[in-house]
């Protein structure tokens, strides 16, 4: 079956997504429609959506005009069995002791590893990206100067990889999140397959808006690998649910957004440990201060 996408650009999210609601109600109607900021800081955002159809492109050219966007650009996908490209093209990922792999690379895992089992299905939180991979790195960096996390929460979760990280090197339970209920699915899913149930309990949650969450914390160790925004947003929260020199290990962030974060967390009681570049993502190492430093 062909698939279609039909893409254009406009500033503002008010108006992106009233055209994301508009393009919805389009014939032939789009089997899916997304509405994203482009995090460049242009201020622009991403409307788009996918046919089975060829899409009316006189109609997208009134929607476009009628909603101060872009043209719309619209192309035709090859038919492509995605889950047998992604095992040929993504390859194992090493991120210190961390080994994220496939099924189908379970043999390559070297010998001490710590192996994390992603299936190719399941491609964002892979190690691939330089968020996750970052964060994995930089729980190795903690671990390796001796830090235990006993009580660790992994906030906007996703696949769960950087809990499941955690679980396989610590003791103690971990608690992972997402506002998605699909993540959430997604992430119990890798979970039972990494044989850690009852090590890792996932959860759906917005933020720390959990009374599972509230009862757990304060917290040694928080992942959020999000973005800039939601992370700002989340600063103050992360303040009040993690313990007095306790951890958060922050990405989702472009290099040029890195300082916007470290100065509000910085005013929300944390120092900046490490900050961590790969290609164009930053994650950042970040610990409570305790009272007495505070005075």
């Amino acid at each position: 079956m062909p698939t279609f996408t039909a893409f254009t650009t406009l500033p503002g999210k008010p108006a992106a997504e009233k055209l994301g609601e508009a393009l919805e109600r389009m014939d032939p109607e789009p089997m899916g429609v997304g509405v994203f900021e482009i995090e460049d800081g242009s201020g622009l955002w991403e409307v788009g959506g996918y046919f089975t159809e060829a899409p009316d492109e006189t109609a997208l050219a009134v929607l476009a005009a009628a909603f101060g966007a872009n043209p719309f650009v619209v192309s035709e996908l090859p038919e492509t069995d995605w889950v047998a490209k992604v095992r040929r093209e993504l390859s194992p990922v090493a991120a210190g002791r961390f080994f994220v792999h496939g099924s189908h690379d379970a043999d390559k895992l070297p010998e001490g590893a710590v192996g994390l089992l992603i299936e190719a299905a399941m491609a964002f939180g892979t190690g691939h990206h330089g968020t996750t991979l970052g964060c994995l790195r930089a729980l190795d960096r903690l671990a390796e100067g001796g830090f235990v996390g006993r009580n660790v929460a992994d906030i906007g979760c996703g696949t769960a990889v950087l809990a499941m990280a955690a679980a396989k090197i610590w003791p103690d339970p971990v608690l992972a999140s997402d506002i998605d209920a699909v993540a959430v699915e997604v992430a119990a899913a890798n979970v039972a397959s990494n044989g850690l149930e009852g090590r890792v309990r996932c959860i759906e949650a917005m933020g720390f808006d959990s009374p599972v969450l509230a009862e757990a914390a304060p917290f040694d160790l928080v992942f959020a690998n999000i973005l800039k925004g939601p992370l700002i947003d989340l600063a103050p929260d992360m303040a009040a649910h993690v313990a007095e020199g306790g951890y958060v290990i922050l990405s989702g962030l472009l290099n040029e957004q890195a300082p916007e974060v470290i100065e509000v967390y910085s005013a929300n009681g944390f120092n900046l440990v490490h900050h961590e570049e790969i290609v164009d993502w930053s994650t950042l190492t970040m610990r409570k201060k305790d009272q007495d430093a505070r005075k």
